[in-house]
């Protein structure tokens, strides 16, 4: 389904709320004939140069939710762009790939014309970085009025991120854990305002309120200070983490400085498979460990002897071997005990490297080496071994390599 709702500019946030109020009101009584779901996921998106952000989010979001689980949730995406010409290219993209989910009312693109907003320049690299956050707010605030009675959940999420398997699965089982205890925000994300949950019924508040301040503060400022004001004083964090932004998100330096640390060439994406003997927690999978975004691989109660290994397709020359363990904002989860191993000569299947040679200890939970021509060349597996039994939690965020060709 797609709306286009116009109506006149409102320079104060009180007539912006109460036309919305009216133009949603209007708008939203045939959608609302539809059966009910248990969770909205919303999505606001703007154009990117040379990204395709919102397609790449859908297909995540459609392929780690199970049938069970689509028919449980409604996807709502706010177009918050001026540009005819990416609304048209992105409707259209939308509609030949997800027409069944449009046509069973699982999925819903609405916009508002720039109309809808408070006077700002059209073009983007023009606003002032109080203007961004205002149209970032009061898009919200769209979404979230249009969203209420959709369902009585409701996820907020960003148009760049990857979707855990299973995660509506996931966050129910949060949700039915938490009772009786009463809650105004879960968290399934560290990062900003990604993979926040809320009772839809709040959500009409939460409009208002993002309206009256929508020049004041960012998104996720004001969502902790709502969050406070409705008597949660604590953040309630759920892990594993389930959502994610791509590397190539710019709000968030700490993945991607480390990627490119020491030089301009970050690590090379080299086709290849991870094999594991490591518990798997039915969240985040081995592979998630080897990839160049934001995703980890999560496991617990790892035993000596234990093991994960990047066997790429083909044998590479090496001249760098990354791997960081734990959470980059506490610096929890990490592997306490273990080392590094580059391999030669896989063979059987699943193959396996035939010989190794020891690269490094991690050192609280870290190793980044630069390799010595005669250990990495031809190399077909990097191996991380647990070395001490170690209990509870372990995430291994990410095992990147650098080609000897991008390093000379």
């Amino acid at each position: 389904m797609v709306q286009v709702i116009k109506y006149g500019t409102k320079k104060n946030p009180r007539s912006l709320e109460d036309d919305w109020l009216t133009i949603t009101s209007k708008y939203l009584g045939k959608v609302h004939q539809r059966r009910k779901t248990w969770l909205t996921v919303g999505i606001t998106s703007v154009s990117r140069q040379g990204q395709g952000g919102l397609l790449d989010t859908l297909a995540s979001l459609y392929h780690a939710a199970s049938v069970d689980e689509q028919r449980q949730i409604t996807v709502l995406v706010l177009l918050a762009e001026s540009d005819n010409t990416w609304l048209r290219k992105t409707v259209l993209h939308i509609s030949s790939l997800y027409s069944s989910q449009i046509l069973t009312g699982q999925l819903l693109l609405i916009h508002a014309p720039s109309s809808a907003y408070p006077a700002v320049a059209n073009n983007q690299k023009e606003l002032s970085l109080a203007q961004m956050y205002s149209k970032q707010n009061v898009d919200h605030a769209f979404l979230m009025s249009f969203a209420t009675e959709l369902s009585t959940y409701f996820l907020l999420i960003e148009d760049d991120v990857f979707c855990a398997p299973n995660f509506v699965t996931h966050i129910r089982s949060k949700v039915i854990n938490r009772k009786p205890h009463a809650w105004v925000l879960l968290e399934f994300s560290n990062m900003g305002f990604l993979g926040k949950l809320f009772h839809s019924k709040d959500l009409p508040l939460l409009a208002r309120f993002l309206l009256l301040f929508h020049q004041e503060r960012p998104l996720e400022w004001l969502i902790l200070h709502f969050r406070t004001l409705l008597a949660q004083q604590n953040p309630i964090f759920c892990r594993p983490f389930l959502f994610y932004h791509r590397l190539s998100h710019t709000t968030f330096e700490n993945k991607t400085s480390s990627a490119q640390e020491n030089g301009p060439c970050g690590p090379d994406a080299l086709p290849g498979a991870v094999f594991t003997d490591m518990r798997l927690s039915g969240v985040h999978s081995p592979q998630e460990a080897y990839s160049l975004d934001e995703s980890f691989f999560w496991t617990y109660n790892v035993s000596t002897g234990n093991y994960l290994t990047v066997i790429v397709n083909h044998p590479v020359n090496l001249e760098r071997v990354q791997v960081r363990t734990g959470s980059i904002m506490d610096g929890k989860y990490i592997l306490e005990k273990g080392q590094v191993e580059v391999g030669y000569h896989p063979e059987g299947m699943p193959p396996n490297c035939t010989s190794f040679t020891l690269l490094g200890h991690l050192v609280q939970g870290q190793m980044d080496q630069i390799i010595l021509k005669s250990t990495g060349f031809q190399v077909s597996c990097v191996k991380l071994a647990v070395n001490a039994n170690q209990a509870g939690a372990l995430m291994i965020r990410h095992v990147y390599l650098w080609a000897a060709e991008c390093l000379t």
